[in-house]
Protein backbone atom coordinates (compact mmCIF):
# COMPACT_ATOMS: atom_id res chain seq x y z
CA UNK A 1 0.00 0.00 0.00
CA UNK A 2 1.47 3.36 -1.04
CA UNK A 3 1.93 6.44 1.08
CA UNK A 4 -0.50 9.31 0.74
CA UNK A 5 1.62 11.97 -0.91
CA UNK A 6 1.39 15.60 0.14
CA UNK A 7 1.63 18.75 -1.92
CA UNK A 8 4.77 20.74 -1.19
CA UNK A 9 3.94 24.23 0.18
CA UNK A 10 5.95 25.89 -2.60
CA UNK A 11 3.90 24.08 -5.24
CA UNK A 12 0.63 24.98 -3.53
CA UNK A 13 1.52 28.69 -3.50
CA UNK A 14 2.72 28.59 -7.11
CA UNK A 15 -0.50 26.94 -8.33
CA UNK A 16 -2.58 29.62 -6.62
CA UNK A 17 -0.61 32.38 -8.38
CA UNK A 18 -0.53 30.62 -11.75
CA UNK A 19 -4.32 30.45 -12.05
CA UNK A 20 -4.31 34.19 -12.71
CA UNK A 21 -2.95 33.67 -16.21
CA UNK A 22 0.72 34.70 -15.97
CA UNK A 23 1.89 31.11 -16.58
CA UNK A 24 1.37 28.99 -19.70
CA UNK A 25 2.63 25.60 -18.48
CA UNK A 26 3.26 23.93 -15.11
CA UNK A 27 5.04 20.60 -14.67
CA UNK A 28 4.35 18.68 -11.44
CA UNK A 29 6.59 15.81 -10.34
CA UNK A 30 6.91 13.42 -7.41
CA UNK A 31 10.14 13.72 -5.40
CA UNK A 32 10.83 12.38 -1.89
CA UNK A 33 7.20 11.36 -1.50
CA UNK A 34 5.99 14.90 -2.26
CA UNK A 35 4.31 16.60 -5.20
CA UNK A 36 6.69 19.36 -6.25
CA UNK A 37 7.07 21.97 -9.01
CA UNK A 38 9.17 20.56 -11.84
CA UNK A 39 9.21 23.38 -14.42
CA UNK A 40 7.05 26.20 -15.70
CA UNK A 41 6.85 28.52 -18.73
CA UNK A 42 5.30 31.91 -19.31
CA UNK A 43 3.22 32.53 -22.45
CA UNK A 44 4.95 33.89 -25.53
CA UNK A 45 2.41 33.45 -28.32
CA UNK A 46 -1.09 31.98 -28.63
CA UNK A 47 -1.76 28.74 -26.78
CA UNK A 48 -1.52 26.54 -29.89
CA UNK A 49 1.71 28.20 -31.06
CA UNK A 50 3.29 27.67 -27.62
CA UNK A 51 1.94 24.15 -27.14
CA UNK A 52 4.47 21.77 -28.73
CA UNK A 53 7.36 24.19 -28.18
CA UNK A 54 6.78 24.23 -24.40
CA UNK A 55 5.37 20.77 -23.74
CA UNK A 56 7.37 18.26 -25.79
CA UNK A 57 10.87 19.09 -24.38
CA UNK A 58 9.59 18.28 -20.86
CA UNK A 59 8.56 14.72 -21.71
CA UNK A 60 11.04 12.14 -20.43
CA UNK A 61 10.72 8.65 -21.90
CA UNK A 62 11.50 7.12 -18.50
CA UNK A 63 9.84 9.52 -16.06
CA UNK A 64 6.11 10.21 -15.54
CA UNK A 65 4.83 13.68 -14.67
CA UNK A 66 1.75 15.86 -14.65
CA UNK A 67 1.42 18.93 -16.88
CA UNK A 68 -1.09 21.75 -16.50
CA UNK A 69 -1.34 23.75 -19.72
CA UNK A 70 -3.23 27.06 -19.95
CA UNK A 71 -5.50 27.79 -22.90
CA UNK A 72 -6.45 31.32 -23.96
CA UNK A 73 -10.16 30.72 -23.36
CA UNK A 74 -11.87 31.52 -20.06
CA UNK A 75 -14.88 30.35 -18.10
CA UNK A 76 -16.63 31.80 -15.05
CA UNK A 77 -13.68 30.85 -12.79
CA UNK A 78 -10.93 32.23 -15.02
CA UNK A 79 -8.57 30.74 -17.59
CA UNK A 80 -9.23 27.19 -18.78
CA UNK A 81 -6.49 24.54 -18.54
CA UNK A 82 -5.63 21.11 -19.92
CA UNK A 83 -4.61 18.52 -17.31
CA UNK A 84 -2.15 16.04 -18.86
CA UNK A 85 -0.97 12.80 -17.25
CA UNK A 86 2.29 11.61 -18.84
CA UNK A 87 3.16 7.97 -18.08
CA UNK A 88 5.61 6.47 -20.61
CA UNK A 89 5.70 2.71 -21.03
CA UNK A 90 9.40 2.49 -20.10
CA UNK A 91 8.97 4.09 -16.66
CA UNK A 92 9.05 1.85 -13.54
CA UNK A 93 5.77 0.26 -12.50
CA UNK A 94 5.96 1.75 -8.98
CA UNK A 95 6.25 5.25 -10.41
CA UNK A 96 3.29 4.69 -12.71
CA UNK A 97 1.19 3.57 -9.78
CA UNK A 98 2.28 6.52 -7.62
CA UNK A 99 1.29 8.99 -10.32
CA UNK A 100 -1.99 7.21 -10.99
CA UNK A 101 -2.84 7.30 -7.27
CA UNK A 102 -2.12 11.04 -6.89
CA UNK A 103 -3.81 12.34 -10.03
CA UNK A 104 -6.97 13.36 -8.17
CA UNK A 105 -4.88 15.10 -5.50
CA UNK A 106 -3.18 17.36 -8.05
CA UNK A 107 -6.45 18.19 -9.78
CA UNK A 108 -8.15 19.02 -6.48
CA UNK A 109 -5.22 21.18 -5.34
CA UNK A 110 -5.27 23.17 -8.58
CA UNK A 111 -9.07 23.46 -8.78
CA UNK A 112 -11.15 21.17 -10.98
CA UNK A 113 -13.30 24.05 -12.20
CA UNK A 114 -10.34 25.43 -14.14
CA UNK A 115 -9.72 22.16 -16.01
CA UNK A 116 -11.43 22.07 -19.41
CA UNK A 117 -9.91 18.86 -20.78
CA UNK A 118 -7.95 15.91 -19.39
CA UNK A 119 -5.55 13.72 -21.36
CA UNK A 120 -3.45 10.64 -20.67
CA UNK A 121 -0.43 9.75 -22.78
CA UNK A 122 2.29 7.13 -23.03
CA UNK A 123 3.88 8.47 -26.26
CA UNK A 124 4.29 11.98 -27.65
CA UNK A 125 1.67 11.44 -30.34
CA UNK A 126 -0.97 11.01 -27.61
CA UNK A 127 -0.55 14.50 -26.17
CA UNK A 128 1.13 16.69 -28.81
CA UNK A 129 -0.96 19.45 -30.39
CA UNK A 130 -2.34 17.13 -33.06
CA UNK A 131 -3.09 14.54 -30.38
CA UNK A 132 -4.99 17.10 -28.35
CA UNK A 133 -6.98 18.21 -31.41
CA UNK A 134 -7.89 14.57 -32.09
CA UNK A 135 -8.94 14.24 -28.46
CA UNK A 136 -11.20 17.30 -28.72
CA UNK A 137 -12.76 16.11 -31.97
CA UNK A 138 -13.49 12.64 -30.63
CA UNK A 139 -14.95 14.07 -27.41
CA UNK A 140 -17.26 16.61 -29.06
CA UNK A 141 -18.26 14.57 -32.10
CA UNK A 142 -21.25 12.22 -32.31
CA UNK A 143 -20.90 8.64 -31.12
CA UNK A 144 -19.60 6.23 -33.79
CA UNK A 145 -22.33 4.52 -35.81
CA UNK A 146 -22.72 0.77 -35.85
CA UNK A 147 -22.56 -1.05 -39.20
CA UNK A 148 -26.36 -1.24 -39.24
CA UNK A 149 -26.70 2.47 -38.51
CA UNK A 150 -24.22 3.31 -41.27
CA UNK A 151 -26.21 1.24 -43.75
CA UNK A 152 -29.46 2.89 -42.64
CA UNK A 153 -27.87 6.29 -43.10
CA UNK A 154 -26.80 5.41 -46.64
CA UNK A 155 -30.35 4.29 -47.43
CA UNK A 156 -31.78 7.53 -46.07
CA UNK A 157 -29.36 9.56 -48.17
CA UNK A 158 -30.26 7.61 -51.30
CA UNK A 159 -34.00 7.94 -50.68
CA UNK A 160 -33.68 11.64 -49.98
CA UNK A 161 -31.88 12.58 -53.19
CA UNK A 162 -34.99 12.94 -55.33
CA UNK A 163 -36.73 15.01 -52.68
CA UNK A 164 -33.64 17.17 -52.24
CA UNK A 165 -33.60 18.16 -55.89
CA UNK A 166 -37.23 19.29 -55.68
CA UNK A 167 -37.11 21.06 -52.35
CA UNK A 168 -34.35 22.88 -50.46
CA UNK A 169 -34.70 23.05 -46.71
CA UNK A 170 -34.66 26.69 -45.62
CA UNK A 171 -32.41 28.00 -42.83
CA UNK A 172 -35.48 28.56 -40.66
CA UNK A 173 -36.67 24.97 -41.05
CA UNK A 174 -36.33 22.47 -38.23
CA UNK A 175 -36.23 19.45 -40.55
CA UNK A 176 -33.11 17.50 -41.41
CA UNK A 177 -32.36 14.93 -44.11
CA UNK A 178 -30.00 13.04 -41.81
CA UNK A 179 -31.47 13.30 -38.34
CA UNK A 180 -29.03 14.56 -35.71
CA UNK A 181 -26.08 14.96 -38.09
CA UNK A 182 -23.46 17.20 -36.48
CA UNK A 183 -19.83 17.80 -37.42
CA UNK A 184 -17.62 19.00 -34.54
CA UNK A 185 -16.07 22.46 -34.67
CA UNK A 186 -12.30 22.54 -35.13
CA UNK A 187 -10.39 24.36 -32.41
CA UNK A 188 -9.60 27.36 -34.64
CA UNK A 189 -13.30 27.70 -35.43
CA UNK A 190 -14.15 27.60 -31.72
CA UNK A 191 -11.58 30.28 -30.98
CA UNK A 192 -12.98 32.50 -33.74
CA UNK A 193 -16.53 32.08 -32.42
CA UNK A 194 -15.34 32.97 -28.92
CA UNK A 195 -13.73 36.17 -30.25
CA UNK A 196 -16.87 36.89 -32.28
CA UNK A 197 -19.04 36.48 -29.17
CA UNK A 198 -16.76 38.96 -27.38
CA UNK A 199 -17.17 41.34 -30.38
CA UNK A 200 -13.41 41.36 -30.97
CA UNK A 201 -14.01 40.33 -34.58
CA UNK A 202 -17.06 41.04 -36.73
CA UNK A 203 -17.07 38.29 -39.36
CA UNK A 204 -16.50 34.52 -39.54
CA UNK A 205 -16.69 32.18 -42.52
CA UNK A 206 -16.94 28.42 -41.90
CA UNK A 207 -16.90 25.40 -44.19
CA UNK A 208 -17.47 21.66 -43.92
CA UNK A 209 -14.55 19.31 -44.36
CA UNK A 210 -16.51 16.35 -45.71
CA UNK A 211 -13.50 14.03 -45.54
CA UNK A 212 -12.64 14.73 -41.88
CA UNK A 213 -16.32 15.40 -41.02
CA UNK A 214 -15.49 18.63 -39.20
CA UNK A 215 -16.45 22.30 -39.41
CA UNK A 216 -13.40 24.43 -40.13
CA UNK A 217 -12.61 28.13 -40.10
CA UNK A 218 -12.02 29.64 -43.54
CA UNK A 219 -11.12 33.12 -42.26
CA UNK A 220 -12.24 35.85 -39.88
CA UNK A 221 -10.97 38.99 -41.58
CA UNK A 222 -12.64 42.33 -40.70
CA UNK A 223 -15.58 42.91 -43.03
CA UNK A 224 -17.98 45.80 -43.58
CA UNK A 225 -21.55 45.39 -44.82
CA UNK A 226 -20.53 46.75 -48.22
CA UNK A 227 -17.82 44.09 -48.47
CA UNK A 228 -20.05 41.09 -47.70
CA UNK A 229 -20.88 40.23 -51.34
CA UNK A 230 -17.18 39.70 -52.08
CA UNK A 231 -16.92 37.21 -49.19
CA UNK A 232 -19.42 34.77 -50.69
CA UNK A 233 -17.87 32.06 -52.91
CA UNK A 234 -19.61 31.41 -56.21
CA UNK A 235 -18.81 27.70 -56.43
CA UNK A 236 -19.09 26.26 -52.91
CA UNK A 237 -21.41 26.53 -49.88
CA UNK A 238 -20.40 28.41 -46.76
CA UNK A 239 -21.68 29.42 -43.31
CA UNK A 240 -21.17 33.08 -42.38
CA UNK A 241 -21.59 34.95 -39.09
CA UNK A 242 -21.68 38.75 -39.43
CA UNK A 243 -21.97 41.41 -36.73
CA UNK A 244 -24.27 43.92 -38.43
CA UNK A 245 -23.65 47.37 -36.95
CA UNK A 246 -26.33 49.91 -37.81
CA UNK A 247 -28.86 52.45 -36.55
CA UNK A 248 -32.55 51.76 -36.21
CA UNK A 249 -35.03 54.43 -35.18
CA UNK A 250 -32.19 56.47 -33.69
CA UNK A 251 -30.67 53.58 -31.70
CA UNK A 252 -27.25 52.06 -32.43
CA UNK A 253 -27.53 48.26 -32.73
CA UNK A 254 -25.15 45.34 -33.27
CA UNK A 255 -27.13 42.38 -34.60
CA UNK A 256 -25.72 38.90 -35.26
CA UNK A 257 -26.74 37.66 -38.73
CA UNK A 258 -26.21 34.06 -39.85
CA UNK A 259 -25.88 33.69 -43.62
CA UNK A 260 -26.09 30.31 -45.34
CA UNK A 261 -24.80 30.68 -48.90
CA UNK A 262 -25.61 27.87 -51.34
CA UNK A 263 -24.68 28.67 -54.98
CA UNK A 264 -27.49 26.97 -56.87
CA UNK A 265 -27.38 23.42 -58.16
CA UNK A 266 -23.76 23.51 -59.30
CA UNK A 267 -22.95 21.91 -55.92
CA UNK A 268 -23.16 18.13 -55.58
CA UNK A 269 -26.26 16.70 -53.94
CA UNK A 270 -24.17 15.09 -51.20
CA UNK A 271 -22.59 18.43 -50.28
CA UNK A 272 -25.95 20.22 -50.36
CA UNK A 273 -27.42 17.64 -48.00
CA UNK A 274 -24.50 17.79 -45.58
CA UNK A 275 -24.58 21.59 -45.35
CA UNK A 276 -28.35 21.63 -45.00
CA UNK A 277 -28.29 18.93 -42.32
CA UNK A 278 -25.40 20.37 -40.27
CA UNK A 279 -26.50 24.02 -40.13
CA UNK A 280 -29.24 23.57 -37.53
CA UNK A 281 -27.00 21.70 -35.09
CA UNK A 282 -24.30 24.32 -35.69
CA UNK A 283 -26.70 27.13 -34.82
CA UNK A 284 -27.90 25.28 -31.72
CA UNK A 285 -24.30 24.82 -30.55
CA UNK A 286 -23.37 28.44 -31.27
CA UNK A 287 -26.35 29.83 -29.39
CA UNK A 288 -25.91 27.43 -26.45
CA UNK A 289 -22.12 27.20 -26.02
CA UNK A 290 -21.09 30.67 -27.16
CA UNK A 291 -24.23 32.52 -25.97
CA UNK A 292 -24.74 34.13 -29.36
CA UNK A 293 -28.26 35.41 -29.97
CA UNK A 294 -28.73 35.23 -33.74
CA UNK A 295 -31.03 38.06 -34.75
CA UNK A 296 -31.66 36.79 -38.29
CA UNK A 297 -30.92 33.66 -40.32
CA UNK A 298 -30.64 34.26 -44.06
CA UNK A 299 -30.25 31.89 -47.01
CA UNK A 300 -28.83 33.21 -50.30
CA UNK A 301 -27.72 31.90 -53.69
CA UNK A 302 -25.01 34.48 -54.34
CA UNK A 303 -23.36 37.44 -52.69
CA UNK A 304 -25.07 40.03 -54.87
CA UNK A 305 -28.13 39.74 -52.66
CA UNK A 306 -26.24 41.01 -49.59
CA UNK A 307 -26.83 44.73 -49.98
CA UNK A 308 -27.12 47.01 -46.95
CA UNK A 309 -30.80 47.56 -47.80
CA UNK A 310 -31.36 43.79 -47.85
CA UNK A 311 -29.69 43.28 -44.45
CA UNK A 312 -31.64 46.13 -42.89
CA UNK A 313 -34.96 44.87 -44.26
CA UNK A 314 -34.22 41.34 -43.02
CA UNK A 315 -33.27 42.43 -39.50
CA UNK A 316 -36.05 45.05 -39.32
CA UNK A 317 -38.90 43.89 -41.57
CA UNK A 318 -41.57 46.50 -42.28
CA UNK A 319 -44.68 46.22 -40.18
CA UNK A 320 -47.70 46.28 -42.50
CA UNK A 321 -50.41 48.65 -41.28
CA UNK A 322 -53.69 47.00 -40.32
CA UNK A 323 -56.42 47.77 -42.83
CA UNK A 324 -59.93 47.86 -41.41
CA UNK A 325 -62.44 45.87 -43.43
CA UNK A 326 -64.91 47.98 -45.42
CA UNK A 327 -68.20 48.38 -43.54
CA UNK A 328 -71.32 49.22 -45.51
CA UNK A 329 -72.87 52.37 -44.04
CA UNK A 330 -76.27 52.12 -42.46
CA UNK A 331 -79.20 53.76 -44.19
CA UNK A 332 -80.82 56.92 -42.80
CA UNK A 333 -82.68 56.46 -39.53
CA UNK A 334 -86.48 56.52 -39.48
CA UNK A 335 -87.35 56.48 -43.20
CA UNK A 336 -86.00 53.81 -45.57
CA UNK A 337 -87.67 55.00 -48.83
CA UNK A 338 -90.94 54.19 -50.59
CA UNK A 339 -92.72 50.93 -49.91
CA UNK A 340 -93.06 48.32 -52.64
CA UNK A 341 -96.32 48.40 -54.66
CA UNK A 342 -98.39 45.21 -54.87
CA UNK A 343 -101.50 44.31 -56.86
CA UNK A 344 -104.80 44.03 -54.93
CA UNK A 345 -106.31 40.68 -55.93
CA UNK A 346 -109.88 41.93 -55.34
CA UNK A 347 -109.83 45.19 -57.34
CA UNK A 348 -106.78 44.67 -59.53
CA UNK A 349 -105.40 48.06 -58.43
CA UNK A 350 -101.80 48.60 -57.20
CA UNK A 351 -101.36 49.75 -53.62
CA UNK A 352 -98.39 50.14 -51.18
CA UNK A 353 -97.39 46.98 -49.35
CA UNK A 354 -98.51 47.05 -45.72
Amino acid sequence: MFLVLVVAPELSKFLARARGGAVRLIQVQIQDEQLVLGAFSEPKQTWDQDYDHFLLPLLDDNEPCYVLYRLDSQNAQGYEWIFISWSPDQSPVRQKMLYAATRATVKKEFGGGHVKDEMFGTVEDDICLEGYQRHVSSSSGPAPLTAAEQELQRIKISEGRVKQVKMEISVESKQQNIQGLAFPLQETAKQALQLFAQKRINYIQLKLDTEKETIELVHSEPTEATGLPCRVPTDTPRYHFFLYKHYHEGDYLESVVFIYSMPGYTVSIKERMLYSSCKIRLLDEVEKDFHLAVAKKVEIDNGDELTEEFLYSEVHPKQHAFKQAFAKPCGPAGKRGSKRLIKDPATGERRPET
